[in-house]
């Protein structure tokens, strides 16, 4: 007994953790340290609280799936508004305190990271996944053999999805604005989506590199101006910047533009090392004068000697080199960002002059048109660098009749873009309209009657999971939900036909290929391997230590 006191003492002590105390038997016994201040859930109990969480989340995001989805409106602390029905900003903006929740949070910001559409879905089945999975505990079934379950039923599904994909002809640009349609089909801007699916498919394309498979997204700028319609979006062949001239008197337009793309400062050098300048009389102060002007007029003769016609700067000038500048006749904009600067000079097949000594006529970029463009009745203008000799760079200008709406112009492209990427990269296609998850489902009730042991009752919880897809997909519709998908699953089975889904739009048919609704091979099996994964490692989880003031959140 002497030993075992002396080595929990050490233990404990060490670890700063524990007191131990002695009853009046002589027993030892541990108290820890700030035990009161934690609250601690075990076993199932654990479990259903993590699915009640992650169900709450799941719940929220149901309502917006399909192309009679609904928005959001989310508000910030600070009071800013967004609106949205994109599901990785909807989850981003959330304000989320469980720890569960924040694990669906991660799941899809993963499935936006990666494929960048279906971020809605993916949430949805990771709570209809943990929604079965209740159940199944209920019954007494252990967690483990849960999970075990969901892995086999989810690579079947995997396996399906492969035997029922089609290929898609990525040369064909009809057919790609077609599945650009089905992203677009939920959002906003849907009264303009033929518009925008054509600008998302040619922007995508300009930037493609068909013979690598290979997108560089990094080529595609966004611009946005408040006013105007949405209708009045549009794909700009070049790089439009907010920026303008830098004096008023400079042309507006020039045409055949030999570009000075520069990174260092029009003023005059400084010390590295600290230093103080005094003067103390007039002359001093004319000389100083005379020193910036020099310096000012040397730099422009250098630019000039280049041969350009257009000086780009990253940073400011002060009015007199501006004033220099036009009087030598050398338009100029200032403050032009960094990634703009790079954008610039790729399509212009410019370098970047980080200084005056290092630019000569080969630096230079050229431009066929350069010219300003104003914006209704107030002084907004932006710059417009048009006829680049590399027309890969482009920028999607967008217009609408406020911020919001604008910013989810943005989001609603990028999603659709992402499809047409995804396409380029694997040309590989599966249906829409919870097709895809009903003929999953059909093939995994299949396999769930071969299996003998318990997995079986896993196997079907994850067909009623993926149910739950076109089930939501009917619900959002004002369809009977329960009616509709029996009805779809009888259908599919009778005919043999894993195209059939759920007439969303209510065009008289179920045949999703008539319908065109085409989503991309990749993201439906990234949706289901990641939701089956968060929904495995949740259930693994049987112990939670949280404190007190975090769990009552």
């Amino acid at each position: 007994l002497q030993e075992l006191v002396y080595s929990l003492k050490h233990k404990f002590k060490m670890a700063g953790q524990a007191q131990l105390i002695f009853d009046e038997y002589g027993q030892p016994f541990i108290v820890m340290r700030e035990q009161d201040k934690q609250k601690r859930l075990t076993g199932v109990e654990a479990i259903k609280s993590h699915i009640l969480a992650a169900r709450a989340v799941a719940n929220t995001m149901r309502t917006s799936l399909g192309p009679r989805g609904l928005d959001k409106m989310l508000v910030s602390p600070d009071g800013d508004v967004t609106i949205t029905n994109d599901g990785a900003t909807i989850m981003e903006k959330m304000d989320v305190q469980h720890h569960i929740a924040k694990l669906m949070v991660e799941l899809s910001k993963s499935q936006d990271a990666e494929i960048g559409d279906g971020t809605t879905g993916v949430v949805v089945l990771a709570g209809a996944l943990l929604a079965e999975a209740e159940q199944l505990l209920d019954r007494g079934i252990h967690p483990t053999k849960i999970a075990d379950g969901y892995d086999m039923a989810c690579k079947a599904s995997l396996e399906t999805l492969d035997r029922l994909a089609d290929q898609f002809p990525v040369e064909d640009r009809a057919r790609l604005i077609e599945t650009a349609e089905t992203s677009l089909g939920s959002k906003i801007v849907n009264r303009c989506i033929r518009q925008f699916a054509e600008i998302a498919v040619d922007s995508v394309l300009s930037v493609a590199d068909l013979a690598t498979r290979d997108v560089n997204f990094e080529l595609i700028k966004m611009e946005g101006k408040v006013g105007g319609r949405l209708e009045d979006t549009m794909l700009v062949k070049g790089i439009i910047i907010d920026k303008t001239m830098s004096h008023p008197q400079m042309p507006k337009e020039l045409k055949n533009v030999k570009v000075a793309i520069l990174t260092c400062p029009f003023e005059p050098p400084k010390p590295k090392t600290k230093h103080k300048l005094d003067v103390t009389s007039t002359e001093d102060f004319k000389k100083l004068r005379e020193y910036e002007k020099e310096t000012f007029e040397t730099m422009i003769k250098q630019v000039k000697d280049s041969g350009a016609t257009l000086a780009l700067c990253q940073w400011g000038f002060d009015d007199e080199a501006n004033h220099l500048l036009h009087h030598h006749s050398l338009p100029a904009v200032r403050w032009v960002g960094g990634p703009e600067i790079e954008l610039i000079a790729i399509a212009t097949n410019g370098r970047i002059v980080p200084r005056f000594a290092e630019l000569t006529r080969e630096k230079l970029g050229s431009a066929g048109l350069v010219r300003e463009i104003t914006f209704g009745t107030s002084n907004d203008r932006m710059l417009v660098i048009e006829e680049c000799p590399n027309n890969r760079a482009v920028t999607v200008f967008i217009r609408g009749g406020n911020k919001m709406m604008i910013d989810e112009a943005k989001r609603s492209l990028h999603d659709a873009m992402c499809v047409v990427r995804n396409l380029v990269r694997d040309s590989r296609i599966v249906y829409g309209g919870g097709a895809a998850e009903m003929a999953c489902a059909v093939e995994v009730a299949k396999q769930a009657d071969k299996i003998e042991g318990i997995e079986q009752y896993a196997f079907r919880a994850f067909v009623d999971a993926l149910e739950s897809i076109p089930m939501a997909l009917a619900e959002n519709s004002g369809l009977a939900p329960i009616d509709t998908v029996a009805a779809l699953k009888a259908m599919q089975i009778a005919q043999n036909n894993p195209r059939l889904g759920v007439d969303a739009l209510c065009k008289g048919t179920n045949d999703m290929q008539a319908q065109k609704v085409i989503e991309t091979l990749v993201s439906k099996k990234e949706q289901l391997s990641l939701a089956t994964q968060v929904v495995r490692m949740i259930l693994k989880i049987d112990d939670v230590r949280v404190p007190n003031d975090e769990h009552e959140h």
